[in-house]
């Protein structure tokens, strides 16, 4: 049972769009705070000037919202920390915890090819580093230093992750960090250890690449006081090809996901179950992962993506949605295509019709077009090709029908059901001249459902020009 009061936090780099691994990385410590009553808070690493942009913090805020997860702090942006970034970085200086650096980028490379060339890890040799009775080369004029993290010599950083168990790591394999530039900026992993501890963060849950970093930043965070957090580090998201997801190997923003015509409901859903489980569970709500949500049930396993997956629960949301609320998030679909949804059958109807048989609601959007277009003036060539002349008194017998009837589903297949076996024959010939006497197609849903929705009047409007 956790005790204490959890502070989760999703720390993006705005450098680039955000796909469904980077937003997995944010609903896993969302969820986590959620189901513990904590806090949630977005941070913005955006110390790397030459790639950060307004527009990628935008897509992640817009993302996050669209999913529906809320923060209790943030945006953070650590542009806005650099004074109290550069405040510690003096405090370090000044109690000897770090140390200023001439080496120059020329003698770092031809240190790392020496060291690549005897088959050694490449590092920084700790040339510049202050040791008792060490004597340091001279200070060489008009060279601005980084500042370097002394980091401990012999021993191991251990911690215990809550998905990978135990990891341990030598500190020999860890050379004297650089935490800020020659100009000053300081560097993500020195940024990250504030950050946590001045927003008292309690638990780490990011993905797996961040696992090198972490030995790095616990000893930065020890050397300053402070106690590291839980860490949670979450196996890789693969794409369909098996390769890591990202950018390059084509995977989709979630502007794109939403422009598809995706439910967030049914994105969230399929997030949480990339690396999580509940038992057999596929398809559940918001509300039900937050509560079933622990560190537990995380997966060490890389997941891996599946857009026939996605597109399944996607068709699941759609076909269990209140038609209403279903109706308001496809009209921007609908009219992006030219329909006019204030006029004609109730767009509530037609949406009510349709989502049964839709995967996205672009695919509502294009099946409700039917509905908006004009009557079809079709010609009597057109009428003689698709309806035979053999079943025009049947049609009028149907007309008479459908006009002094109740506009209601049941009423209508009575009156389709009583045509039948007065003329003896099948629905599909009686059904399928009806289907192209109103829209000049044969391909629509169920006729009874679909003349409830055109309305009697229109159908019968539509119907006796073709049996004239």
């Amino acid at each position: 049972m956790i005790f204490m009061h959890i502070r989760t936090r999703f720390a993006p780099s705005p450098t680039g769009f955000i796909h469904l691994g980077n937003l997995r990385s944010a609903l896993y410590p969302w969820a986590f705070a959620r189901h513990n009553k904590g806090d949630f808070i977005l941070r913005i690493e955006d110390t790397d000037l030459e790639r950060s942009s307004q527009e990628a913090v935008d897509v992640i805020i817009e993302g996050m919202a669209w999913l529906g997860l809320d923060l209790d702090e943030g945006p953070i942006y650590q542009m806005q920390r650099i004074d109290r970034y550069r405040e510690v970085v003096k405090q370090m200086l000044d109690s000897g915890l770090a140390y200023p650096c001439y080496m120059s980028e020329e003698e770092l490379n031809t240190l790392r090819d020496q060291q690549m060339a005897n088959k050694e890890k490449p590092r920084y040799n700790g040339l510049w580093r202050p040791e008792p009775g060490k004597t340091l080369p001279p200070v060489p004029d008009g060279v601005s230093p980084v500042i370097r993290f002394k980091n401990p010599i012999g021993g191991s950083v251990i911690w215990n992750d809550a998905v990978k168990g135990q990891i341990e790591i030598s500190n020999d394999e860890l050379d004297d960090l650089v935490i800020a530039r020659p100009d000053g900026t300081p560097t993500y992993n020195f940024c990250v250890v504030i950050d946590d501890m001045d927003m008292n963060i309690t638990h780490v849950i990011r993905g797996d690449d961040h696992v090198n970093n972490t030995p790095r930043q616990i000893n930065i965070m020890k050397a300053l006081g402070g106690t590291p957090p839980v860490y949670a580090h979450l196996p890789t998201v693969l794409n369909d090809a098996g390769e890591k997801m990202s950018k390059r190997n084509g995977a989709m923003s979630v502007r794109d996901y939403q422009k598809a015509g995706y439910l967030p409901e049914a994105i969230l859903n399929y997030l949480a179950r990339l690396g999580w489980s509940h038992g057999d569970a596929e398809v559940f709500t918001k509300e039900q992962f937050v509560d079933w949500f622990d560190l537990e049930s995380l997966g060490r396993s890389p997941a891996q993506h599946n857009p026939e997956k996605l597109l399944w629960l996607n068709h699941q949301y759609i076909q269990n949605s209140d038609p209403v609320n279903l109706a308001v998030s496809t009209k921007p679909f609908a009219h992006e295509m030219g329909i006019d949804t204030e006029t004609g059958p109730d767009f509530v109807q037609v949406v009510s019709l349709l989502k049964d048989r839709a995967n996205t609601l672009i695919e509502i959007a294009e099946g409700a077009k039917l509905f908006y277009l004009p009557a079809p003036n079709l010609s009597v060539e057109q009428i003689k090709e698709n309806i035979a002349e053999a079943v025009i008194p049947a049609l009028k017998d149907l007309v008479e029908a459908i006009a002094s009837s109740t506009p209601t589903k049941e009423a209508y297949a009575a009156v389709f059901k009583q045509i039948l076996a007065k003329y003896q024959i099948k629905m599909p010939a009686l059904a399928m001249p009806v289907r192209y006497a109103l829209f000049a197609t044969t391909q629509t849903p169920a006729i009874d459902s679909v003349l409830v929705v055109l309305g009697k009047e229109e159908a019968v409007k539509r119907l006796s020009k073709v049996i004239q």
